[in-house]
């Protein structure tokens, strides 16, 4: 009787230990069920990026409406400007929003989307050149792809429209433990972000595959639960424990 409750009591530390673990502990970003994600945005097939401190700009300084390219290195040497159809050169956005650029040296383009920077440089240098035309590309935009469990993956965003699809294709597709009708994507300020959700499980879904990214965002595939093997992983030690215990306690009830 005595050894009747013993087992007893080991076998409900063994539900109390099932009980309290966490099933699947990996799954990031999880949500409640009534989580109201925001709205996808109809017009998905243009990006209008934000230009922010430590962007990387590849800028380009034409003259005469854009019919020759002002060589920026000639500045730099003190001879006079000189035109050339191979030069770039990139130039850092500081943490204070400023960006250093030639003769007109350090100006504000944190917050200005690329056309709206492009306009701004262009009445700059209106008073250095003839019809002066800017071309602005940053260079070091990147999303994070969170493909699966242990799958996580920086891009850098060498197309200005990249799409959602095209990131996913990009890290090799869905894996096979994924939800493709639970595809998440986090845009904006972390401490307040916009989060959307994508479902390409349907022909209907893939209407959203051309969701144009922009710098920072987070795509995150949630991967399926796969309830016994998760279970089996983490109560294996208690498991195990148990085991020696009642071993123990029947060894030790022989005895006496």
């Amino acid at each position: 009787m005595k050894l009747n409750k013993l087992i007893l009591i080991v076998f409900a530390g063994f539900l109390f230990a099932m009980y309290s673990c966490n099933v699947v502990p990996s799954i990031m970003m999880k949500t409640k069920k009534d989580f109201q994600y925001d709205e996808i945005p109809q017009d998905t097939t243009s990006s209008n990026y934000i230009i922010s401190k430590n962007d990387i700009i590849d800028f380009k300084l034409y003259t005469n409406d854009g019919t020759r390219l002002v060589d920026m290195t000639a500045l730099t040497t003190g001879d006079n400007v000189r035109a050339t159809q191979n030069m770039t050169t990139n130039y850092l956005v500081e943490s204070t929003g400023l960006c250093k650029l030639p003769i007109i040296g350090r100006v504000m383009l944190q917050g200005k989307t690329i056309k709206e920077a492009e306009n701004f440089l262009q009445e700059q240098y209106s008073s250095y050149y003839k019809k002066p035309f800017v071309l602005l590309r940053v260079e070091n935009r990147r999303v994070t792809v969170f493909s699966g469990i242990g799958k996580g993956q920086v891009i850098v965003l060498n197309n200005e429209n990249m799409t959602i699809i095209e990131a996913l294709a990009q890290v090799g597709g869905l894996p096979k433990d994924s939800k493709a009708h639970k595809i998440k994507l986090v845009r904006g300020n972390l401490k307040d972000p916009q989060i959307y959700l994508f479902d390409f499980s349907t022909v209907e879904g893939i209407k959203n595959a051309g969701f144009v990214l922009q710098a920072n965002d987070i795509i995150y595939v949630e991967p399926r639960k796969n309830a016994v093997i998760e279970v089996v992983r983490d109560i294996a030690p208690v498991l195990s424990l148990i085991t020696s215990s009642i071993t123990l306690i029947v060894v030790i009830s022989r005895l006496n």
